[in-house]
């Protein structure tokens, strides 16, 4: 595989994780902190027991599948991130992630709004998805703080999204596969 990016996919300059069980992608100019944001979050995961691993860093491929943004890395990187002042490291790593959550960070010296778009999205390959804007001069303790935050509240929407009520789980699990109405038919000679 080449740098290039195959049919069907765009080549981003990012950096991409998976954070408990979100994809995030990372994007902002060079210098901007994007593998550090990264590795600030694979730690926190790590730390809580949470599962954390890189995608890609500093060239994500991206592709719509079914309305989902597909992130993957360069597979000659896999597992290969920089670390500012200590050079490229390895770390655990995933092939491709589902993007759940955008991070934008902005050129040093330059800040965001105080006061973001309460419905702040961002469009990457016909996919919407939840933006989050950091100031590149945060400390990335609380850059990654912010980005669990976000994910915590977008997992709590899509919940209630479903609406299954924990008595039909349970009535579901108790009484195993549910009765069809009308009962299936059965193929000749079975």
């Amino acid at each position: 595989m080449t740098g290039d990016a195959a049919p069907g996919r765009t080549s981003l300059h990012a950096t991409a994780v998976v954070h408990g069980e979100s994809g995030v992608l990372i994007l902002g100019p060079s210098g901007s902190g994007k593998s550090a944001l990264a590795l600030a979050l694979m730690a926190r995961a790590s730390a809580a027991g949470a599962f954390g691993a890189l995608i890609g860093d500093d060239r994500i491929f991206v592709r719509n599948a079914e309305g989902r943004l597909v992130a993957s890395g360069a597979a000659n990187m896999a597992g290969i991130i920089e670390r500012r002042m200590a050079g490229l490291i390895a770390v655990p790593h995933e092939p491709a992630a589902i993007v759940r959550l955008t991070v934008e960070l902005c050129e040093r010296g330059r800040q965001w709004p105080r006061m973001p778009d309460i419905s702040d999205s961002l469009t990457i390959g016909e996919v919407r998805l939840p933006r989050l804007a950091l100031d590149s001069g945060l400390s990335v303790c609380d850059q990654a703080l912010a980005v669990e935050e976000r994910l915590t509240a977008l997992a709590a929407q899509s919940r209630e999204r479903i609406r299954i009520s924990l008595e039909h789980c349970a009535a579901v699990h108790k009484n195993e596969r549910p009765e069809i109405s009308p009962p299936a038919l059965q193929a000749p000679g079975a």
